[in-house]
């Protein structure tokens, strides 16, 4: 069997030295003689566990001590109602960025619970990020909501939006820790971990604690950032493995020299397949403007614009039997996409570039 190069988009690759690790604690977990899977959520085992994924968050970050650091169930998704439900009683009305499908979503979540101003012209293609002088900001918002990696459509924030000193929330599903942020710009930052650092059942969320003691009377308790916060992430029975396999992939990414070396590998990364792109006289086609391309998660049409149905599966047909997969690109966009993540090496990437450089000397007209 070939060696499989993991290019999914979420649940992605997770690094294999975090497999190692894993499958010795799997059934023996910290010396208890059993696995986490069936230790309680009250042990003192559980409890260091959830502090030192705590302090590994707050460490690569450098989460200021006046942040709260939660793990919760729902994913990403769940904060989408989350974020509303314990932010918009303030004035009763939120801004919304909407740079893509994940952000469409959120905003749509949040009409159920207030008033929702769009920042921007509502559009079916999104290729870019506006300028910031076009976007129409309202001042009695209660907070302003970006996402600052879209991954069905590839489209990455690489600056801190100015919200005149509306708090600002950032669901940072698809590019949490590939790079340093500064976390006092911000009043919310979540995530489900699927993505970047960990896997599926677990969101991070990280909230200033004056934005805590907000929420709706309607918030259920699973969603109440301040209820979870005073229960310290154990209010209920928390998703146990998630956490522990998020926590082992951000100390691997310690290990690894934190997130200015995740940062550096991610543009190595990222720019290997897009200079393929731009020498490939069209062959290739990445509809976001440069400027806001990500580093992330890289969707490309091949033979046309709007893709050619049959080179793209000739295409994937050849990629999975070099074990290159997970390469189709969303069901809503179709195309393919490459997904960098910090678990992908350089050199998957490099067996991915080899290839489409091959593909292209066998098509181009």
């Amino acid at each position: 069997m070939v060696k499989i190069h993991n290019f999914g988009a979420g649940p992605a690759k997770l690094p294999e030295e975090v497999y190692e690790i894993l499958k010795q604690e799997l059934t023996n977990f910290e010396g208890t003689g059993i696995s986490l899977l069936e230790t309680s959520h009250r042990t003192p085992a559980y409890a260091k566990l959830n502090k030192d994924v705590q302090d590994v968050v707050r460490k690569l970050l450098n989460v200021p001590n006046n942040y709260k650091i939660l793990f919760l169930s729902g994913g990403g998704q769940g904060q989408f109602a989350a974020v509303p439900l314990n932010l918009i009683s303030r004035t009763g009305s939120a801004d919304y960025v909407v740079t893509g499908a994940w952000s469409a979503k959120a905003a749509k979540e949040a009409k159920k619970y207030g008033k929702v101003n769009l920042v921007l012209p509502p559009t079916d293609r999104y290729v870019e990020i506006p300028d910031q002088s076009t976007w129409k900001l309202d001042p009695n918002a209660s907070y302003v909501h970006i996402c600052t990696n879209e991954t069905i459509h590839g489209i990455e924030f690489d600056f801190i939006p100015d919200t005149k000193g509306v708090p600002l929330v950032a669901d940072m599903s698809s590019n949490f820790m590939s790079k340093k942020i500064d976390v006092s710009k911000f009043g919310v930052i979540y995530g489900g971990a699927q993505k970047n650092i960990g896997t599926s059942g677990v969101a991070l969320v990280i909230v200033r604690e004056d934005l805590l003691n907000q929420a709706l009377p309607i918030c259920p308790s699973i969603l109440d950032w301040t209820i979870n916060a005073k229960a310290d992430s154990i209010l209920n029975t928390p998703p146990m493995f998630a956490i522990q396999v998020m926590g082992r992939v951000l100390q691997w990414i310690d290990r690894q020299g934190g997130l200015d070396v995740m940062a550096e590998l991610a543009t190595k990364k990222s720019s290997l397949i897009y200079d393929v792109i731009e020498n490939s006289n069209s062959f290739y086609n990445a509809p976001v403007a440069k400027k806001d391309r990500s580093k992330m998660n890289i969707p490309f049409r091949i033979g046309s614009l709007n893709g050619d149905d049959v080179l793209e599966k000739e295409f994937l047909k050849g990629a999975e039997a070099l074990g290159l997969i997970q390469l189709k690109g969303h069901r809503d966009v179709g195309g393919i996409r490459a997904s960098t993540y910090n678990a992908v090496t350089v050199e998957e990437v490099q067996s991915l570039v080899s290839y489409m450089i091959d593909f292209y000397k066998k098509h181009a007209k």
